[in-house]
């Protein structure tokens, strides 16, 4: 019989951390994930992330958002091993420690900041070394950018001429400040989760990687998961669990398997014949991400990135080098600097988070412009606003039905407003202005409506959905402080989808972390 101990459905950023850390627990692990392995040049070179293509990216889209003026939104996701990880800027931030003791004033104990601190230390390979708030011995490698635009530090002397404060380490004792992002890289590679937990595994007899297939659903018997359907072309297989199912298919896709499991909204399940195993409304809802405005701007610099003929023999050039020594400029994760810092006066924490990208941005880069320049994106760290995942049909082959609901909170816009006013300003200073940068979308900062108007037009994620599958101590809520579904044995889910609020920052690294106690959780369970 075609059976595991644990049966790991995604090899996204928790996937794999939850499969490779069961796997060196000693159980039997099978790790199934829709893509492929991930391995290539396109993968592994930084700058190469502006080229994915539909075998390493969803490219999911949104129902039209009416805070964005009928817009859909677009909404890339990682495919194959690695997920996300594998196609993202590679930027290392965990959140804000008030995020997570947030987490646990909300009813999610064994959350708190003190609580998940040892989890991304233990997870982390930290070239600067070890210290109280970083490890240097895990599999996820994090380190220094081997080049740094000129651009790029400019922005950041630009921000201190207004009296902002310098920060060269976002995940330390406060996070506060602008500065250069540290990457998940090594020796200027990409250093996705599936590098850092299952290739190293991939010989092992305690891990089957089986890639290229669709999870159908998952199988349930007397209020108990028990294995996973999945087919490979036309041929359908079912494969057994003894200890358990961990759900790690990301904020999207994890509901989506959910409801063609039968575990989710009764109504809506039904209205797509399908039997209701577990009504439970909140899979698929509290759908959070990170609304963004891009600010743009051309300038005559050839410091900066740039679609021209010059542009193109550089980076040329670039990859050569890169596939030689692993430096130069096609080590960017083009995000390479940005900040965080509060613009409304009663917010806790930071609530606008800026990535400062040394290249003119347009549609998330699926739109080239003539030139050279750069770009500011500001997004709300904390958004009000509260979407869903839905299905769109019963093929698990079909996209989900994505409505983020972005900007239908105003206390959203009026956030972003800020985070955009401010962006102008640090782009005024004199270390920046000095390149004499002309704004792509100039506006009456001053004239709210003019301004909110510019970013309903323009703004979109930043690539962070979470909330779909929210943990928490109520009985509604889809897993509990342990990661284990209510309504169910046998299962747990480890991916950003169970984060009862948006962290304030990218998700990657809290995506491992969490994979990472997810492994120590269904390992305690199984030998109880």
């Amino acid at each position: 019989m075609d059976e595991f101990d644990v049966i790991v459905v995604g090899g996204g950023s928790g996937g794999s951390a939850a499969a490779g850390r069961l796997a060196e627990a000693g159980k039997s692990v099978c790790l199934l994930e829709a893509g492929g392995r991930n391995d290539t040049f396109k993968v592994k070179t930084p700058a190469m992330l502006a080229f994915t293509n539909e075998k390493t990216n969803y490219r999911y889209e949104t129902v039209p958002q009416k805070g964005l003026n009928g817009r859909p939104g677009y909404q890339p996701r990682g495919r194959g091993l690695g997920g996300s990880s594998a196609i993202n800027a590679m930027i290392y931030i965990r959140g804000n420690a008030w995020d997570y003791d947030n987490w646990a004033e909300l009813g999610c104990t064994g959350w708190s900041y003190e609580d998940v601190l040892p989890y991304f230390k233990r997870s982390e390979h930290n070239v600067r070394g070890d210290d109280a708030f970083h490890g240097d011995d895990g599999p996820l490698w994090v380190s220094d950018q081997k080049y740094v635009n000129p651009g790029s530090f400019a922005f950041v002397e630009a921000a201190a001429q207004l009296q902002l404060p310098r920060n060269t380490d976002f995940n330390g004792a406060d996070q506060k400040g602008f500065g250069i992002y540290q990457v998940t890289q090594k020796d200027g590679e990409r250093w996705s989760a599936s590098r850092a937990y299952v290739e190293p595994l991939r010989r092992s007899s305690k891990l089957d990687i089986r890639i290229g297939v669709t999870v159908k659903k998952l199988e349930i018997e007397n209020g108990r998961v028990t294995g996973v359907t999945y087919s490979v072309g036309k041929r359908e297989r079912t494969v057994r669990a003894r200890g358990g199912v961990v759900l790690s298919a990301g904020a999207f896709n994890s509901p989506q398997i959910l409801m063609l499991s039968g575990i989710g909204p009764a109504a809506h399940l039904r209205e797509h014949g399908i039997d209701v195993a577990v009504d439970k409304p909140a899979v698929g809802s509290d759908l959070q991400d990170h609304i963004d405005y891009v600010s743009s701007w051309q300038t005559e610099s050839r410091d900066f990135f740039g679609s021209s003929l010059e542009g193109t023999l550089r980076m040329a050039r670039a990859l050569v080098e890169h596939r030689r020594r692993g430096t130069g400029i096609a080590s960017t994760p083009y995000a390479e600097a940005g900040g965080f810092w509060t613009v409304m006066p009663d917010a806790p924490a930071p609530d606008v988070q800026w990535h400062f990208v040394p290249a003119m941005l347009e549609d998330h880069g699926r739109t080239k412009v003539k030139g050279h320049g750069f770009s500011l994106h500001a997004c709300v760290l904390r958004p009000e606003s509260r979407g869903t995942v839905r299905l769109d049909s019963r093929e698990a082959s079909d996209a989900p039905r994505i409505d983020p609901n972005f900007l239908d909170d105003e206390r959203d816009i009026a956030t972003l407003r800020e985070g955009v006013r401010l962006s102008h300003r640090i782009v005024s200073s004199p270390s920046l202005a000095r390149y004499e940068p002309q704004d792509r979308y100039p506006v009456d900062l001053d004239d709210d409506a003019q301004l909110d108007d510019l970013i309903r037009n323009r703004a979109d994620t930043v690539y962070h959905p979470v909330g779909t599958c929210r943990m928490g101590a109520d009985e509604d809520a889809v897993v509990d402080q342990k990661l284990k579904a209510r309504g169910l044995d046998g299962l747990w889910i480890a991916d950003a989808s169970i984060m009862p609020r948006l962290v304030s920052g990218n998700t990657n690294a809290p995506s491992i972390m969490i994979g990472e106690r997810c492994a120590d959780f269904v390992a305690a369970a199984l030998a109880a």
